[in-house]
């Protein structure tokens, strides 16, 4: 029987981030052969990966990350099922370092299949599900490119991002101000252009029964409808929106105030649940 050493057991743990106990009955059952303990741990967490497949993950971290010029923003929702495991360090230490590698991807898909420390990242989370005991898995994945991006985090649960028109003087202030307008306010799009048409048939539809219900004339309804729609767009759309610290003005004449060129060229917007 291999003798197996306190520090080799710490040695497996760093590894692979398992517990003391999981890590020296693996290095137990492998000999002391690291490779083989490793491959058995992650075995491990392919089997309460398939047992735990069908379980709601709307808990864990969400995170946002800029790259070094802030001309480019990820941000990440690493999910897992109880608030506990989202709280706790190690877990949102991963959540992070998988945000920063997300920089270098465009997608999802390209992020989960790169390494990880001689892993994939896909790999790398079916082997925490199996050191944490629960389903553990990227939800959102969204990335912003601009002139200057910013960003802001709300309790861990939300995280949003924002692209400006150009880097000005008090830009990175301006981006985390409409950032958090964004994760407070959870708008549907920028602006009018970016909401769907079917939203807006919807909305008109809702509006003209409205007023049916209410007695207007027939001949009336296009006219006022028309103007619930822009109500509708000042509601939902980011940059239309009043301004959260000054409800006096809109997003958009907040970051004029900033730069009188300066304009809101984008969001992205994750949350948990």
């Amino acid at each position: 029987m291999a003798n197996i050493t306190a520090a080799d057991v710490n040695k497996l743990r760093t590894i692979t981030g398992a517990g003391m106990m999981d890590c020296k009955k693996a290095l137990v059952e492998a000999e002391g052969d690291f490779d083989l303990a490793i491959e058995n741990l992650r075995k491990k967490g392919q089997k309460v990966a398939a047992n735990r497949s069908d379980r709601e993950s709307t808990e864990g971290a969400a995170v946002a990350v800029i790259n070094a010029d802030n001309t480019a923003g990820v941000a990440i929702t690493l999910n897992c099922e109880t608030d506990f495991v989202g709280k706790n360090e190690s877990f949102v230490k991963l959540a992070n370092d998988l945000a920063n590698q997300a920089l270098n991807y465009a997608t999802k898909e390209e992020l989960l299949a790169s390494d990880f420390n001689g892993i994939t990242v896909a790999e790398k989370l079916i082997e925490q599900t199996g050191v944490i005991g629960e389903k553990i898995e990227i939800g959102a994945f969204e990335r912003l490119e601009g002139a200057f991006v910013g960003s802001y985090i709300h309790a861990g649960k939300i995280a949003t991002l924002v692209a400006l028109s150009a880097n000005v003087a008090g830009a990175e202030e301006a981006a985390k101000n409409v950032a958090m307008q964004a994760a407070a306010m959870n708008p549907i799009a920028l602006n009018e252009a970016g909401v769907d048409a079917a939203i807006i048939e919807k909305e008109i539809e809702i509006a003209k029964e409205q007023l049916r219900a209410e007695g207007k004339p027939e001949a009336m309804l296009d006219n006022i409808s028309k103007g619930k729609i822009q109500r509708f767009y000042k509601d939902n759309t980011l940059v239309n929106q009043d301004y959260i610290k000054d409800g006096s003005m809109s997003v958009a004449a907040y970051v004029k105030t900033v730069d009188g060129g300066l304009t809101v060229t984008g969001f992205k917007r994750v949350a948990l649940g």
